[in-house]
């Protein structure tokens, strides 16, 4: 066991629940909508969020990977059989969603992912921008990473809209921060 991978699992989970907590007070309509019901959605976001990356298919591989100091055949092996495991059992991931078909000519598409589980993806994306300080952060990551993901029009709609009340909601909160600290302190002129 790694006392630095442990440390990293507590922060990040700290930081999506950051992210989900900032949605209901800021966008709480799109937390409505995620779910019929907010206690299993905050159940689900702020504790269950990533639990397979203590079993046993992935938490070695992982510390090994990340905090291991070795890139070995093996150890790069181990992850990938991690990561394959961590999509398979996380429906907040968009690779959870394709659908490779048995027949060829059906082919691979992406299915329409859940509400509620695009508020986690998003929220796991953003978790990075609020450990680092910059909540903006995520409209970068996003644009770089957009044509790589797989997911369905509904989806994608659905992500770009979610993204761009953020990115609106943010810029508000950033002018009234800004409006806010131009005052000075009290009492001073």
């Amino acid at each position: 066991m790694s006392t630095y991978y442990d440390f990293y699992l507590l922060r990040h989970k700290e930081a999506v629940a950051k992210a989900f907590h900032w949605f209901y007070e800021n966008l709480t309509h799109i937390v409505e909508n995620a779910s019929d019901d907010i206690n299993e959605l905050y159940r689900q976001i702020c504790y269950v969020h990533d639990a397979s990356k203590n079993d046993p298919e992935e938490y070695d591989a992982y510390d090994r990977y990340f905090y291991g100091n070795n890139r070995s055949y093996q150890v790069q092996r181990d992850f990938d059989y991690a990561w394959l495991h961590h999509i398979h059992n996380n429906p907040h991931h968009w690779q959870y969603w394709i659908l490779q078909n048995d027949e060829a000519e059906e082919g691979t598409y992406a299915l329409d992912i859940p509400d509620n589980y695009i508020l986690e993806m998003i929220c796991d994306w953003w978790s990075f921008s609020w450990r680092s300080g910059n909540l903006f952060e995520i409209f970068d990551w996003w644009e770089s990473h957009k044509n790589t993901m797989r997911l369905s029009p509904a989806t994608r709609e659905k992500v770009v809209d979610i993204l761009n009340q953020m990115k609106e909601r943010l810029g508000d909160r950033a002018n009234e921060t800004a409006e806010t600290s131009d005052e000075g302190p009290e009492g001073d002129s």
